[in-house]
């Protein structure tokens, strides 16, 4: 769907964005994640046709956006950073506007927009001006007018900026809602919205993709914390000839509790057929078991990892 190849964005001397390259599958749900300045909204500028890189390839559904911008922007719903709108307009008024930009016809529009305002919970403030909403309204606002035109693709710059947290959640359930039709892009520098909504992560740093992972491989179990009674020594040894372990590291001793290990797996092992097997060869050994589980890698270890680089 989308394909982005060794995109560079400079501003004079300045990288905004450095030889970036990924690709989106429709119906995903991508997080754009980042301290800000990062990147990650002029990304999103260039993917819109809003931008133009300096170096670089945007291809979406098979279109080069350099030859074809206006049929790809056609495919685009995007709510910008800080939710740019009429304030003197009201709700309604602006959204039939903005739907008369996508090019839909007088006659569906009522439909369209109703359809908006129910999903953005937006029925109440229909007819008020955007100068009289909260902030958390407007971003609303800013939601309904690019879902109306029932885009392909939906690009929001931090969709929940400004959001109570009934509103949030409230947010997060429309997401989910969208994605099942069209390919969804966040870019927010808050890690529970990409961990609540997205399916995947690119997180960017200075420019650069740092990473883009699979959040449930990301957060896959591959290592196990094991407790015993068994010195470090005699520990690798017992546990040597198992092929899924990669290494086994020593990381606290207690008094009369044992010392406990970090037993890492090897990619694509057999994480509970190892887990039996270790507490097999430990109580066959006479070794007192005192605790092991898995230790997962969250997101914002993963982060913190990345940002200290």
């Amino acid at each position: 769907m989308i394909q982005v190849d060794h995109l560079t964005r400079t501003y004079d001397n300045f990288v905004a964005v450095d030889d970036v390259s990924f690709s989106i599958s429709h119906g995903e749900v991508v997080g754009l994640l980042g301290h800000n300045g990062a990147g990650k909204t002029t990304i999103m500028k260039m993917i819109t046709g809003f931008l133009e890189p300096t170096s670089g390839q945007i291809t979406i559904d098979g279109n080069d956006i350099g030859r074809s911008r206006k049929k790809i922007q056609s495919m685009i719903g995007y709510l910008p950073e800080n939710c740019p709108v009429y304030p003197e307009m009201h709700v309604a008024d602006y959204l039939d506007y903005a739907a008369s930009l996508h090019g839909i016809k007088a006659g569906k529009r009522p439909a369209l927009i109703a359809k908006v305002l129910q999903q953005t919970g937006l029925v109440e403030k229909a007819l008020q001006p955007i100068s009289t909403l909260s902030r958390g309204y407007r971003q609303r606002t800013g939601v309904a007018q690019a879902i109306l035109h029932k885009p392909k693709i939906i690009i929001l710059d931090e969709p929940t900026n400004g959001l109570d947290p009934t509103q949030i959640q409230h947010m997060r359930a429309l997401i989910k809602e969208l994605a099942q039709e069209a390919t969804v892009i966040i870019s927010t520098h808050i890690l529970q919205e990409v961990q609540a909504v997205c399916d995947r992560v690119i997180i960017m740093k200075d420019g650069q993709k740092a990473l883009d992972a699979n959040l449930d491989e990301l957060q896959s179990k591959q290592k196990l914390l094991v407790e015993s009674s068994g010195e470090t020594t005699e520990f690798s040894q017992l546990l040597n000839d198992l092929p899924g372990i990669d290494s086994i590291e020593p990381c606290a001793t207690q008094p009369d509790k044992g010392i406990a290990h970090i037993v890492s797996l090897k990619e694509g092992a057999d994480q509970h057929a190892l887990a039996s097997q270790i507490a097999q060869k430990v109580t066959d050994n006479h070794w007192q078991l005192y605790q092991m589980h898995f230790e997962t890698r969250t997101l914002e270890t993963v982060f913190a990892e990345i940002s200290a680089r």
